[in-house]
């Protein structure tokens, strides 16, 4: 997939280059190569093209020019858009949206989290299915009549709208399960269990850092989204209690809402939580308007009021000695408690797991 990236340039929008980073790593993410960028700096997105008609044209010419065969915009498109855009520049167009979602079919391995990204790609495509069915329909059917592609959307919007209830209730069923299991996980023994979650951007080591943290080896790659299923793996840090520390899947700005409502049953690990940490790379420059992103998926959960311990991780990117990172101001920015680490390197772990064995014993006074 050799691909020309296009984004639109909004007054007051001060992140318009790092967007298209992301973009970029999300395109490498599926396999493709991006052979460059159009921009256009407009007040509001056209209704016809999402950019103006005259960078239609530029966006055409370019594409021919270095040879990208699909064209990939850095936002949501209306299906109208889409058809519209592909008709005038002769080449598949995509959007943030259809990228994720794209990585998340490739990636996910469990059953729960196929179902979560069906969902979302279904979700995603009924208010598409009338559009290609309008184009259909140009080949039969007269005055007053419905054509052939029209009826065939019809068919197809009833069968998502049957399959996309059949989802929700096998997922309300894991959700059940998943509330048993933790219940008897609970009661199991003497042990008191305190239930971590692991969150953060996508890509900032929050699967490397459950393995150095629990022993238990999991899939580490340089790209996003490398790991989307749930992982929960065990720690004793004290005799009388043992910590489950679960990973989630990363986040990026702009998730595709339909993604969002869809990942509700594996975000819950968020939400039955006891104490979050909030993993962040300290070594990018961007760090602080990710947290904000993180922050606001965790306030869409209702768990913003939740213990967090914020990990800034990579430290070795930032300075060459363990003991330079006490210099590092990155955390005074931070309200509540923050410890630097680089799991590459093993900085900070013991300092990280203190903090989390201080953090549960005041969260369960009886625990020493």
């Amino acid at each position: 997939m050799r691909t020309l990236l296009v984004s639109l340039l909004e007054p007051g929008n001060q992140e318009p280059k790092e967007s298209l980073r992301e973009l970029k790593e999300l395109v490498r993410a599926v396999g493709g190569l991006c052979l460059g960028y159009v921009t256009q700096k407009k007040s509001h997105p056209d209704p016809r093209y999402y950019v103006g008609a005259g960078k239609v044209e530029e966006i055409k010419q370019v594409a021919e020019g270095v040879g990208a065969d699909v064209v990939v915009f850095d936002s949501f498109l209306s299906p109208s858009q889409v058809a519209n855009l592909e008709n005038a520049i002769g080449r598949r167009v995509m959007d943030r949206a259809d990228l994720v979602l794209e990585i998340f079919s490739r990636r996910v391995r469990s059953k729960t989290a196929k179902l979560q990204v069906e969902l979302a790609r279904l979700t995603y495509e009924l208010p598409r299915v009338y559009g290609r069915g309008k184009e259909l329909s140009r080949l039969g059917g007269g005055v007053g009549t419905r054509g052939p592609g029209e009826q065939e959307a019809e068919i197809r919007k009833r069968w998502i709208r049957k399959r996309i209830q059949q989802i929700k209730q096998e997922l309300e069923e894991i959700k059940r399960q998943r509330r048993e299991q933790r219940k008897r996980r609970e009661s199991s023994g003497e042990l008191k269990v305190i239930k971590v979650a692991l969150v953060g951007y996508t890509n900032v080591g929050k699967s490397s850092l459950l393995r150095a943290l629990t022993g238990r080896e999991t899939l580490v790659a340089d790209m996003p989204f490398a790991t989307l299923d749930t992982t929960t793996s065990a720690r004793i840090l004290f005799p009388e209690a043992k910590v489950l520390i679960t990973d989630t899947v990363g986040f990026i700005r702009r998730l595709p809402p339909e993604l969002i409502e869809s990942f509700k049953a594996t975000l819950e690990e968020v939400q039955e939580a006891d104490l979050i940490l909030h993993v962040v790379d300290i070594s990018d420059r961007n760090w602080l308007e990710k947290v904000k992103v993180v922050k606001g998926v965790l306030k869409d959960l209702s768990a913003e009021e939740k213990p967090v311990i914020y990990v800034f991780n990579k430290a070795d990117k930032v300075v060459s000695r363990e003991e330079d990172t006490k210099y590092l101001t990155e955390p005074a920015f931070m309200e509540g408690r923050s410890v630097v680490v680089s799991v590459l390197k093993g900085w900070g772990l013991k300092e990280l797991l203190q903090a989390i064995k201080e953090s549960a014993q005041a969260l369960h006074g009886a625990v020493q």
